[in-house]
């Protein structure tokens, strides 16, 4: 049998089609737990009727142990993702707050089941959902409602993060901000429901069985609407974690513009340490990479060598002076002191270092202006106040963007725990080496 169709675009259309119990989202097919079938088919966001109530009263009782203002607190003030998606900084800051043990094993979960929370997936999807399963249990059923929260924050709070900072607002509130953006600019645009018995939508008839397409966005704009707006549902189903939704992107929006940058930077450095505290166990022979070879030592002296020597270039023009060139071995050398034994001291020197390298950069970022991380410079940045001229260097944002790559110097050296080494086969090549 063949199945019509509609899409409504009108706000009064909309507002009916969402208030109709014979509407409701498509049916989702079960399957085996922990996987993408089955998250779908166990969540509020696919169901109706009673299944859909007492879901619903499952995310309900969640988020009603979530402060919002603590939200926005939390993912305003803490490291967010690594390479500058929002949806990663949400996912973390609500993990956290849910109490899940892991919070950026959660996130790098999400962000790839969130890919199919929506329809498609494969092996890859699954197996994040199954992983999600073990971080949020202790039953499916809890488990289920929790990665929902988690994966529709990803998607739809980080993208209203992103679109409403494509929005600019120079001077606006960041309420003013988020509220234009959910009317005019919504990271949801299209509800779908599929009609579970005859009924008609702005006087058009609907069979059981047809497809409904609701156009958020253009309802918005309806001048009907009058200022509201159906981002986040309308009753029966209006979303219960709105609040907490615009909590978490008042959150990440407060931030400077350099913070996110400067996040990357701190991940890269735990992901160093993480790597360095294994390296007690080095048998004492250099690690070949490339034409390169590495070892304990000398991937800490480059790690922190390559985070000093653009901290001194992005100081020197700061400062309007020329950069001084440097003078480092850098890779190409391997000292008698990079061969040293990797001590539990030398570990703790390490974290002092490295953490502290880290808390500089984050420091400075902050403070630095939209304008002074993306215009690029020559040899007499601008001082505070003074209007940037142009050049042909790399801008600080393409700087900082860069940092996190000296992962590579770690990766290279890899995990030497007696486990890890025994059952490692020939690694795959590190990403390339850094070469400024």
């Amino acid at each position: 049998m063949t199945f019509a169709t509609h899409e409504f675009t009108r706000y009064a259309e909309v507002r009916a089609a969402l208030a109709d119990p014979l509407l409701v989202p498509t049916p989702a097919e079960p399957g085996p737990v922990g996987t993408v079938a089955w998250l779908r088919a166990s969540v509020a966001r696919f169901s109706s009727g009673e299944e859909h109530a007492w879901r619903r009263a499952l995310v309900e009782a969640e988020l009603a142990r979530l402060d919002p203002a603590e939200l926005r607190k939390a993912v305003g003030g803490a490291d967010g993702d690594g390479d500058g998606e929002s949806g990663a900084a949400v996912v973390r800051a609500l993990a956290g707050a849910m109490g899940l043990a892991e919070p950026d094993a959660v996130a790098d979960a999400v962000g790839v089941a969130a890919g199919a929370y929506f329809g498609g997936g494969g092996a890859a999807e699954d197996a994040a959902v199954a992983r999600l399963v073990e971080l949020c249990g202790p039953e499916p059923e809890v488990a289920a409602h929790r990665i929902g929260l988690l994966v529709q924050a990803c998607d739809a709070t980080g993208g209203l993060v992103d679109r409403a900072r494509a929005r600019g607002g120079a001077g606006e509130s960041v309420e003013a901000r988020l509220e234009e953006t959910l009317r005019y600019d919504p990271p949801v645009r299209v509800m779908r429901r599929t009609a579970m018995g005859d009924t008609r939508v702005g006087g058009v008839a609907v069979a059981a069985g047809d497809l409904v397409l609701l156009d958020i966005a253009a309802g918005n704009r309806d001048p009907e609407a009058d200022g509201d707006h159906f981002t986040f549902g309308a009753e029966p189903r209006i979303c219960p974690g709105r609040a907490h939704a615009l909590a978490l992107a008042a959150g990440i929006l407060e931030r400077g513009p350099g913070r996110e940058l400067a996040e990357g930077i701190t991940h890269m450095v735990e992901h160093v340490l993480r790597l360095a505290s294994t390296w007690t166990h080095w048998d004492g022979r250099p690690r070949p990479v490339d034409d390169r070879v590495y070892t304990p030592h000398k991937a800490i002296r480059r790690v922190a060598d390559h985070l000093v020597d653009h901290l001194a270039e992005l100081e020197a023009r700061l400062a309007g002076e020329e950069t001084q060139p440097d003078h480092w071995h850098a890779s190409a050398t391997t000292t008698p002191a990079d061969l040293a034994a990797f001590t539990q001291e030398d570990l703790e020197e390490a974290h002092s270092r490295l953490n502290r390298l880290a808390r500089i950069w984050a420091n400075r970022l902050d403070a630095l202006t939209a304008a002074q991380l993306d215009v690029p410079q020559a040899l007499n940045f601008v001082r505070a106040g003074q209007t940037p001229l142009p050049g042909t260097g790399w801008t600080f944002r393409e700087i900082a963007a860069h940092l996190p790559g000296s992962a590579y110097y770690a990766d290279s050296v890899g995990d030497l725990t007696p486990a890890a080494t025994a059952a490692a086969t020939p690694a795959a090549t590190p990403a390339k080496e850094q070469t400024t």
